[in-house]
């Protein structure tokens, strides 16, 4: 048997019901635990939306001021100020469609029966 022995099987036997074990008692701890952890999951996901938001809101920004600064003749760089304009687009249409997933998402979970 190529290399396959009782012992060697025995041996990731063990290891494999250690490792189990050890998973069993992470996710009793988290059970008995208080709804802290879950919000700060909760924190998590706020935290990253509104930095994400804020982001596409600095790219808008630039983008403004990029037109703003081409139409007053600060730079001659077109390909630079549609380089902005773009990026800003694509950041809106991102947060636009993220957006719509979240209403639909809440919308299945708020038509499910009890």
């Amino acid at each position: 048997m190529s290399g396959l022995s009782v012992d060697s099987v025995l041996a990731l036997r063990q290891s494999i019901l250690q490792r189990n074990s050890a998973i069993q008692d992470v996710a009793k701890s988290a059970a008995v635990g208080d709804a802290a952890p879950a919000a700060a999951g909760g924190a998590d996901f706020a935290e990253a939306m509104r930095s994400a938001i804020q982001g596409v809101n600095s790219l808008q920004a630039n983008s403004s001021a990029a037109s703003a600064a081409f139409e007053r003749g600060e730079t001659t760089d077109i390909a630079a100020v549609m380089l902005t304009r773009q990026q800003a687009s694509v950041g809106f249409e991102t947060t636009l469609q993220v957006r719509n997933k979240l209403l639909s998402a809440y919308k299945d979970i708020m038509s499910m029966p009890v």
